[in-house]
């Protein structure tokens, strides 16, 4: 019962705690609530002047730019006033020059209107003058007619022939002076440009054939060389496609063949074997491989050296094996690398004279024979070959030119092309450059003859200084020395488009006049 009490006490009592506690935090709240509104008025007082400082400030700054745009609004029309109005002075000045010129060409067009008044007038009196005079010439012409017995028209015929014979005669004799007076300067020129060029030039003699000669040491090396029963030869023979002789001619050995590069390869095949001792026909296969990539590699070292020495940059590495093929051929006995670098020498000589490049016409010399020396034989003359070659490699314009016209397969576009062909034929004319087969030689001579007897009037032809001549000696009773002076002229044309020679020919024709009597 004491417990029971003491608990409802307690209740009471903590009850009673509750509700004290409660007011005393409901007071302290609301004193809290008081100060936190007073300060949030505060606040609030403070960001309501800011406010209206801002507003005070973006409404200066509003202004201040509506003033400034005002401002320059009204600068921008004042410009445009001023702008329309010097237009519409320059308006009114075109105005007034239009105005004048409409005055001017009013007063022009009636000048001109009484000019041509006064022009039909002076028309209408040179067509009756006219009409006179023709009137007069008939007259004049009825009575001439009548005193000479010929028509006008035979008259007119009469005197055309007339002065078509003298203008002939006139026109030779000026044109014999123009040639005369054109070779003695140019001649002199061009003759002492060639000849610089050829002083300045070394040159070599012809020296190449068909055959080679390999020397040995005795017959019992010459025994071993051509094997059991000539297998050895045989093997040889197969492998590099030279013939080779073994006759009764002491120590020696002869190589045949037309083709330089072959007989190279088995010179040296030959030679290798003979030192090495072991030749039978496997050997043989073996040696001529390797010197066959030995001479391939030896063109391509040839074909650089020639270039450096030349001083010719960027050339095609093809085109650098063609030059470096060239050393082994030869045409007439001339050996195709030499003659092609005299004429690349001569012809930088003779550029540099002319004031032309010189460097374009020795790239042009060194490779104006290039279509001599491919790997395939098309059916072109080569010139032509050589110049789809070098095209093909994109050489210089000048350059593809000047190797397709120096044999004038194709027509000359420019000055470097000339100067090719003459230096191809210097190096080739001169004396011990090429020996030319005897039968082709008294050929050229025979065909030379024939074609100065098919003029009329020739009597005689004699080809001369190895067919460098031709005499021509005509009748005097039949050819006068007018036409004497044609045939010379007209011969050396025929020549220079029908036959190939090398160098030029002179044409000399002799007429003389005999009188013959008899005393008896």
């Amino acid at each position: 019962m004491n417990i029971l009490l003491l608990v409802v006490v307690g209740l009471v009592f903590f009850g009673a705690g509750l509700v004290v506690a409660r007011t005393l935090l409901n007071k302290a709240l609301a004193s809290k609530g008081q100060a936190l509104l007073k300060e949030a008025l505060a606040e609030a007082e403070v960001v309501k002047s800011e406010a209206e400082v801002q507003k005070k400030e973006r409404m200066l700054q509003a202004k201040e730019k509506y003033l400034h745009l005002k401002s320059e609004h009204e600068r921008n029309v004042a410009e445009k006033k001023q702008e329309l109005h010097g237009i519409e002075a320059r308006l009114k000045q075109k105005e007034m020059s239009l105005s004048q010129l409409a005055e001017e060409l009013n007063r022009k067009q009636k000048e001109m209107q009484i000019q041509q008044e006064n022009l039909a007038a002076q028309a209408e009196k040179l067509s009756k003058k006219q009409a006179d005079l023709d009137k007069t010439y008939n007259l004049q012409l009825e009575k001439l007619e009548t005193l000479s017995g010929l028509s006008a028209q035979e008259a007119k015929s009469q005197l055309v022939d007339s002065l078509k014979g003298e203008a002939q005669s006139e026109a030779q004799v000026y044109l014999k002076e123009i040639m005369d007076e054109a070779r003695f300067t140019a001649n002199n020129e061009a003759r002492k440009i060639v000849i610089q060029s050829i002083q300045r030039t070394a040159t070599e003699v012809a020296v190449e054939n068909s055959v080679s000669v390999f020397p040995i040491e005795n017959e019992e090396v010459k025994g071993r060389v051509i094997g059991r029963e000539g297998r050895n030869i045989r093997a040889l023979e197969a492998a590099t496609g030279v013939e080779i002789i073994v006759d009764d001619t002491p120590e020696a050995i002869i190589l045949s063949g037309f083709d330089p590069v072959r007989r190279e390869i088995a010179r040296l095949s030959l030679h290798k074997l003979v030192t090495d001792g072991r030749i039978h026909p496997a050997r043989i296969e073996e040696v001529v491989a390797k010197t066959k990539k030995q001479i391939d590699q030896e063109i391509i070292e040839v074909g650089k050296r020639t270039i450096i020495d030349m001083g010719i940059h960027n050339l095609n590495h093809e085109l650098i094996r063609l030059v470096g093929k060239m050393k082994y051929r030869s045409s007439y006995g001339q050996n195709l690398l030499q003659h092609s670098r005299e004429v690349a020498n001569l012809a930088a000589t003779m550029a540099a004279e002319l004031g032309l490049n010189p460097k374009l016409a020795k790239r042009a010399g060194l490779l104006h024979d290039i279509g001599k020396v491919p790997d395939t034989e098309p059916e072109l003359p080569h010139a032509l070959l050589g110049m789809k070659l070098v095209e093909k490699y994109k050489e210089h314009p000048e350059v593809i030119n000047a190797i397709g016209a120096h044999h004038d397969d194709i027509e000359m576009t420019s000055l470097i092309s000339p100067i090719i062909q003459v230096c191809d034929a210097i190096s080739g004319a001169r004396p011990g450059a090429r020996r030319e087969v005897v039968e082709a030689y008294i050929k050229r001579l025979n065909d030379l003859e024939e074609l100065a007897l098919s003029y009329p009037g020739v009597v005689k032809t004699y080809a001369i200084q190895a067919g460098r001549e031709l005499r021509v000696i005509v009748g005097s009773d039949k050819v006068t020395d007018k036409d004497a002076e044609q045939i010379s002229y007209d011969l050396s044309r025929k020549i220079q488009s029908e036959m190939t020679y090398p160098g030029q020919i002179k044409i000399t024709v002799i007429r003389e006049t005999r009188a013959v009597a008899y005393a008896k």
